[in-house]
């Protein structure tokens, strides 16, 4: 399996991977990903808008962007108490990693003991964390370290080419070096893209090659579909065929064995069979929950109905804070949660 992990991609061979026949392509995606994952778990994650709107940013995809004009209301950091009762929700209803995300070209340091408190309040009930919160130093990402902070969320969104046709107000290196700067805090990092942005299929190539040449894989690579919402720039540009997202959720689970591939925004306009195909192709983590951020994504119910079918279950929590019987106690809390809404079944 170590010639599997490679840092080495070549652009010629990933526009080969997207090339290869649709059955041959998932065939071999599903083939590497269960000899490093149960195929039929899936991590499960909640998304927490922590502070939301007024981003200075100019991200063109972005309903919170101060410049476009989405109806997203603008919002302060969210009281510490009020992140920690949704982070509770989030467990009851099955997650294992609360993500909390705060629209920011960066965090001021005054607001870094709350950041803390956040983290700390989360990691005391057991649930991984994550966070995105735009641009971070090396001070700040190893004082989110030093709270326990599991996984750090940095998008590079596309390609190095097109990137500029997105945003303007940070650099594609700007991202990179923040992507440094967590690495070297020694926390994960949860990294990946946004598909159907107007861009090429070598732009997609490009983009997985990039993740995938990083000095580590991101342990997490969301693939996002883009959400297109009216009064962005992007509110019209053409949709991506869904045929090609399964692709790149195909060829990123390939070109980065161990990370687990997360089934991102999008899902909304997505129907069950495509989802299916996602998770075949080696997608094994999704966004739990009524609203990723700003827009919306299918409810608890509906993905608990599409796992049933699949005869999925939820991936136990994984973080070091506790012994194994504390993990196992807590993966059989959440299969008794779903067990009890007649949800899932076990197909082991």
């Amino acid at each position: 399996m170590p010639n599997l992990i490679r840092h080495d991609w070549t652009l010629a061979e990933v526009t080969q991977l997207f090339a290869l026949p649709f059955n041959d392509l998932l065939f071999q995606a599903q083939s590497i990903h269960r000899q490093f994952f149960d195929p039929n778990q899936v991590q499960i994650s909640t998304l927490l808008s922590i502070k939301t709107g007024a981003c200075p940013e100019d991200c063109k995809y972005c309903p919170q962007s101060a410049r476009y004009d989405t109806g997203v209301e603008a919002e302060r950091l969210m009281e510490v108490e009020h992140v920690i009762n949704e982070a509770k929700k989030a467990k009851a209803n099955g997650s294992t990693r609360f993500c909390m995300g705060a629209a920011w070209k960066n965090p001021k340091q005054r607001d870094m003991p709350y950041l803390v408190k956040m983290v700390e309040g989360v990691k005391a009930l057991g649930m991984e964390t994550c966070m995105t919160l735009g641009m971070l130093d090396q001070h700040q990402a190893e004082e989110l370290a030093g709270a326990g902070l599991d996984y750090y969320n940095h998008n590079l969104d596309t390609s190095r080419e097109y990137y500029q046709q997105i945003i303007t107000t940070r650099s594609y290196d700007d991202r990179l070096t923040t992507l440094e700067y967590v690495r070297n805090a020694g926390m994960k990092i949860c990294s990946g893209g946004i598909m159907g942005l107007g861009e090429e299929a070598s732009d997609r190539s490009a983009l997985l090659m990039q993740l995938a040449n990083l000095p580590t894989h991101p342990q997490s690579v969301p693939i996002n579909m883009l959400v297109k919402v009216k009064g962005t720039p992007l509110e019209d540009v053409a949709d991506l065929d869904h045929f090609d997202f399964i692709r790149c959720i195909a060829v990123a689970r390939i070109m980065m064995p161990e990370s687990h591939v997360r089934l991102s925004a999008g899902r909304e306009s997505m129907n069950e069979q495509t989802q299916a195909l996602c998770f075949m192709a080696g997608a094994n983590s999704i966004f739990y929950g009524c609203k990723l951020l700003t827009t919306p994504n299918p409810e608890e119910s509906s993905d608990m109905k599409l796992l049933r079918k699949l005869g999925m279950r939820p991936e136990a929590v994984s973080t070091e804070i506790g012994n194994e019987e504390q993990e196992e106690a807590l993966y059989r809390q959440v299969v008794k949660k779903a067990n009890e809404s007649d949800f899932f079944y076990d197909a082991s």
